[in-house]
């Protein structure tokens, strides 16, 4: 299903939720911090760069192009972490890790709305998201959960990715 909107087409899924994508951006492969943006609608408040994707479009494509236009960053896209579910907003967001090679001075965001971004430990990623965005608190815990799981020499076949559905 597509929905128009100004500037943009909404995609949905067959569940009628609305499909989305996003990037936990790291500074290394240690991925200890991750990069955060204000709000284009709150600008006190940080956020994970993500969103609609367009039609004919892959996620992570769509993630890629977000973080440019909201972040100003680009680099290396890695692993997916899941597609994470908000029922609040009928919703649902690819989520890919990406390490981060390039910072640009201006961006697309930072001229148009005056958008920011910064890099925060993780733990103070998580205080900030609390704030604002508690479904993209997930990503991040995910984010560590999967680091954890490809450092351990485990030998389950349990999954890294996982989905909650919690708002």
């Amino acid at each position: 299903m597509v929905k128009e909107k100004p500037n943009s087409t909404r995609i949905y899924d067959k569940d009628g939720f609305r499909r989305r994508a996003a990037c936990i951006c790291v500074r290394s492969e240690a991925e200890a911090e991750v990069l955060l943006v204000t709000s284009s609608r709150r600008p006190e408040l940080w956020i994970v760069p993500g969103g609609g994707v367009e039609p004919e479009e892959e996620p992570s494509v769509t993630a890629v192009r977000e973080v440019l236009e909201e972040a100003g960053v680009m680099g290396k896209l890695g692993r997916c972490l899941g597609v994470f579910e908000n029922q609040d907003h009928m919703h649902r967001t690819e989520v890919f890790v990406m390490t981060v090679t390039k910072e640009l001075e201006e961006w697309e965001d930072s001229r148009s709305i005056g958008r920011k971004r910064q890099w925060f430990s993780i733990d103070d990623a998580l205080t900030q998201l609390a704030l604002h965005k508690p479904t993209q608190r997930h990503y991040l815990m995910q984010l560590r959960h999967s680091k954890n799981n490809s450092n351990s020499n485990s030998t389950t076949n349990s999954p890294t990715t996982a989905a909650p559905t919690t708002a």
